[in-house]
Formats: C-alpha cells, structure tokens, sequence
C-alpha cells in the first residue's frame, strides 16, 4: 500500500520570507494536493539565538494572502503536534542517547575558544574523521573523564559520527541518483549545548514523527542529505525515509548566484512576500502584496520559476497549476528572477480581474490616502475602465484618482501652444449644449459634430478636454470620462479648467 502524502513547509521564524521561501511551500502545496494529501507548517524555532519576536506570525499571514493554506499548523493543531520544535525539545535527546549508545554519535567537550583557535591554526578546519581524534570529545578522552564531565553538567554537544570510506546515495526526484563521499563531510553537531537539536538531527526526528512522506527543500539544502540520510539509517528508520527532491535556485536578475535581499534592495525590486519590519532595528523591508501584488499574480509568477506545463501557457490560477503540476517538469537548473516580467504577471491579472475582486482592494488603497469610498457601483465603473492601465494595483491611485477628485493643478503646457480663442469659444459652447441623459458615444457624436459647425479639428480639441478633466495626458477614452463623470461633473470641471487655460 503506497505511503499517503504528507508534505511540509518547515521554515525558521528568523526575519522576513522569502519569495524562495513561499516557492517552496508552493510546490509542497501544489504536489499536496495534486494527491490527495496533507499540507503541514511546522516552525523551526530550535535557534534560539536567531528567533525573532513576530516572526512566525508575519509567516502565517503571508501564507494565508497567497492561499497556500495549510491542513496542520501550530494555529490549526493536528494529530502530529506539536508543530513547533521547541515544543519537542524534550524528545531530542533521547534520540541523540541512543545514537551515542549504538556508536553513531559522540559527546564532544570542546568550548567555543578552542575551536575558534583551531579554526585560526588550520585553514578551513572541519571537525571530523581527521582532526576527532585531536579534540575534547568521548571518542578520544578516557571512559572514566567522560564520566566525570558528564557528572558535572560540563557544557557539551552531540556530534554525529561520520563513517569513512562510504558514499551516500539518494534517488532524487528532480536530480535522480545523488552520491555523496564520507570523507568529505564533517561531524556535525545534532544537539546543542543548550540542549536544543540542530536542524539536522530535528529535522529527521520531525520528519518520521509527522509521518512526512516527500520533502521538497531547496537546493542549498543538498549538502546535508547525506547526514539526514545517515540518520535515518542509525535511528532504525531507513524503511519510513521520505523521498526528496531539492528544488533549483531562484537566481539574480543576471544569473549570477542565489537571489538575496540585498539584491532586492540593490535593484529596486521586493524579495519578501509582504513588508517586514525588524522589531529590533525597525527596518522596514518592502514586500509585494504592498507594493501592489495581487496574491494570484504572486503565486503564478512563483509556479513558472523552475517549472512548466511543457506549453506556451503562462497565466494559471492556482487550480490550475495544481491540475497541471508535475515533478518531471521541474528543472534541474536555477530560474533567474525578472522583475519585468513579474509585473508582467500582475498587469495581467489586473486586466483580466473582475471589477467585484478588485473593489474592496481600491477601496483600501484610497482609504489610505484619505479617501473614503461609498458608491461601490461608480467605483467599478472606474476600475473597469482604468484596469488595463495599471501593473500593480497601487496604479489605481495615479490612473483613477482624477475620478474620485477634481484636479488640482492641469499640464498647461501640453495645450498653450496651440491654445486660441476659437477653443475656447468652443469650450464656452459645449459647456452650454452638454445635457444629462447622453452615452458615451452620443456625447462624442455631438462633441465632434459641434467642432466641425465651427470649422475646428475634433483631434486638436481632445487633448484640452482630457486635461480639462484629468489634469494631465493620461487615462481612458476621453468621452467614456465624461460620462463616468457625469455631466454636471464635466461641466465644472470644464469651467475651472478654462480658467487656468486662458490665464
């Protein structure tokens, strides 16, 4: 019987996440569902030294704006709690015992100087099979001392034991057959002094308790798995061991190397999922719901990062890409992130969202200016009008804000030049013929019929009107405006306008 799907998203609750990081849960997510199976959060919160205040919160609000929401979670509890390390901190330790008993994990007495000092005296110094020996450890001080440090609660860790001479080898199911060599990877530390586990020995711990059934993890990850794999192996788990796959990198821009925050900063362009804000310095570090993101364009821009349907197609609602998604078309190679193109993404969901799924988001948006918006209806009328116009939803304030609030200044200069007494004469009589009741269409017949009863080019009178009404060279067609406006609106608007124009 084929083991039932249960995948996890497993981050630290350290600073802001990463869009690499919510890639993650997403494909967990995705591969989650496409099965039938469990999608679980679980806070890896063993690094006391690196959590910070806030975090896992800040972590579950960006999950639950990109609709990756998860079956189990610290929040939602489940049959495989608790979901966060430090609440399992006391079955660590029997696991790291019975490594030690069974030869596969070592005491090691060493205090921080002393391995500052010979990692001073041997460059690139690694604590394992070479230099164990050397050390502070229960491999290499007689029974009796151990005994003794151990007595008096001597600070210590527990190292695990690599083996000599072994290769590790793993299926992955991106990368296929992995093989790593023994000697080449060091001792590493699976429980802290502080008696906390490193990530290696509670990730495996976790991992089995949960019954996880596949790991999605980056590739920076890869390094580790023969540790883990060992570990499955020395605890007696081998049979229940998870299969793998390390995901590709998100890259630079330029190619060059793993996307981080700096770039972000460096290039103008977000990396974390929503704003961060240190608690301890009080940085703020951007995200992209702020900037104007709409959680679907997030998530589809994520989805095409290292992975494809073998189509041309590019939009995909997350129904969709849960239909379509597959392990054999996730790439091996590392997905350069192209800010361009993730706007691109966003202009067209913009465009081809429902004025009803953008309403209440405008609507925030003008509130945080000031703007209190009541007529849902109007407001509509204007987002169906200016939607194609905007690559992030904050564009709604620059390309829709003239509908709300008469302009308070006009771009004079675009119209002086060709500005004359016969405009505004013009101006002066459509002011007087414009009546309510009329469309579009039918105010733009009158409109040019009226022009050319005074022998004016229609084309030279629409700009003056569109600044009239918008302040600038900018906005929809012109006579769809008016009519949003309505006609006493226009009017006004007219009237104020050829003030500042015959000045």
């Amino acid at each position: 019987m084929e083991k039932k799907v249960r995948v996890r998203f497993a981050p630290s609750p350290t600073g802001g996440l990463h869009l690499g990081g919510v890639r993650t849960a997403l494909f967990n997510y995705l591969f989650a569902k496409k099965h039938n199976g469990t999608f679980i959060l679980r806070v890896e919160d063993t690094d006391q030294t690196r959590f910070v205040s806030g975090a896992e919160e800040y972590i579950v609000s960006c999950l639950a704006w990109c609709g990756i929401n998860p079956d189990e979670s610290p929040q939602l509890g489940g049959e495989f709690g608790p979901y966060r390390q430090s609440e399992r901190k006391p079955t660590y330790r029997q696991y790291a015992e019975q490594l030690i008993a069974d030869g596969f994990a070592y005491y090691a007495f060493d205090t921080p100087e002393e391995l500052d000092l010979k990692r001073k005296e041997i460059p690139n110094f690694l604590y394992g099979q070479a230099s164990r020996m050397g050390m502070r450890n229960s491999l290499s001080l007689p029974d009796a001392e151990v005994a003794a440090l151990l007595k008096n609660n001597t600070p210590h860790v527990v190292r695990i034991k690599m083996p000599e001479d072994e290769q590790v080898s793993f299926v992955d199911m991106i990368r296929g057959l992995v093989s790593f060599d023994t000697n080449l990877v060091d001792d590493k530390v699976l429980l802290k002094a502080d008696g906390m586990p490193t990530y290696h020995l509670a990730v495996v711990a976790d991992d089995r308790a949960m019954q996880i059934s596949h790991i999605f993890r980056g590739e920076e990850w890869l390094p580790s798995a023969p540790i883990h794999i060992l570990l499955w192996k020395y605890l007696g788990w081998a049979e229940e061991m998870p299969k793998w796959a390390h995901l590709p990198l998100i890259l630079k821009p330029d190619g060059n190397g793993k996307l981080s925050k700096r770039d972000g900063d460096r290039l103008g362009f977000p990396v974390y999922a929503q704003n961060w804000t240190d608690p301890k310095t009080g940085d703020l570090t951007p995200g992209f719901k702020e900037l104007g993101f709409m959680p679907e364009a997030f998530i589809n821009l994520l989805g095409m990062l290292g992975w494809n349907d073998g189509t041309d197609q590019e939009i995909f609602s997350l129904a969709e890409l849960i239909d379509k998604f597959s392990l054999e078309r996730i790439s091996k190679a590392g997905a350069k992130f192209d800010f361009e193109k993730a706007k691109w993404y966003n202009h067209e969901w913009i465009k081809n969202a429902t004025a009803a799924r953008l309403l209440e988001e405008v609507k925030i948006l003008f509130a945080g200016q000031g703007l209190v918006l009541n007529d849902d209806a109007y407001v509509s009328t204007v987002i169906d009008l200016v939607k194609d116009r905007c690559n992030l939803l904050t564009d709604f304030i620059t390309q829709s804000g003239y509908f709300f609030a008469s302009p308070a200044a006009y771009d004079v200069a675009a119209v002086k030049n060709k500005w004359s007494e016969e405009k505004a004469a013009f101006f002066s009589s459509y002011l007087e013929a414009l009546t309510e009741g009329l469309s579009a269409p039918e105010m733009e017949e009158q409109f040019k019929s009226m022009a050319a009863a005074q022998n004016l080019k229609p084309g030279e009178l629409m700009l003056p009107f569109r600044i009239m009404l918008v302040g600038g060279k900018f906005g929809p067609g012109v006579f769809d405006i008016a009519y949003a406006l309505g006609t006493e609106e226009t009017k006004n608007r007219i009237t104020a306008a050829l003030v500042a124009f015959n000045n």
